[in-house]
Parts: C-alpha cells; structure tokens; sequence
C-alpha cells in the first residue's frame, strides 16, 4: 500500500468505526514533515487521534530512530498547535493528546504497561 490516499480515504473510516481497528505510525508512508503532517491531517479527521498508535520505530535504521522520533513529535506538536490557535482544542487538552502522541498511544496499543 503505497498510496498515502489509501489510508484516509478507506483506513481511517474503519479505524473510526471499529475500535478494535488502531493505525499504524505515518512513517511507514510519510517519512518527511509534509508527510507526517498531511497523515495528521486526513487520517485524524476520520479516525480520530486515539485510534492511531502513535510513533514507534523498527531497528532496520536503528541510527535514525532518535531523528525520527523527534520529527515525528514535532509534527504532531505542530498539527496540536493548529487545532488549539484554531479554537478546536484547547490548550489543556492538546497537552494531554501530545504526551498521548509521542509515549501513550503506542504504550496502551502494544500493552506496554
């Protein structure tokens, strides 16, 4: 699955309807801001945030990880920041989905304690 359209346009609105239905981390397709932003956005509008996993990271680049990591985070602060200056979230709240992003969401995903 190649196709990034595929994800949003047929992904998402199962993850959105059947709980048990989580997605993946968008660098699996989108290994570049424009990317992780544009999953951010498509797949999170249908999906929602909780029913993606997060970020998490294989060792095939295990020099890259801590890169990729930070990226992703950034991203995801960046896409939050749109929705709190926007008035969707609040800031309170934007808080809590950041730390979600970037540790809670795979934690509870992968039953990590």
């Amino acid at each position: 699955m190649l196709d990034e359209s595929t994800l949003s346009r047929e992904l998402a609105p199962l993850a959105g309807h059947y709980p048990a239905l989580k997605l993946g981390p968008p660098w699996w397709f989108f290994d570049s801001l424009n990317g992780m932003t544009r999953y951010r956005e498509l797949v999170s509008e249908t999906a929602g945030l909780y029913n993606t996993v997060g970020f998490n990271d294989d060792t095939r680049a295990f020099p890259s990880i801590p890169a990729r990591h930070d990226l992703a985070r950034r991203a995801d602060a960046n896409w939050l920041a749109g929705l709190v200056v926007r008035g969707i979230v609040d800031l309170d709240d934007a808080q809590e989905m950041v730390r979600d992003c970037a540790y809670g969401l795979a934690k509870k995903a992968y039953k990590l304690g």
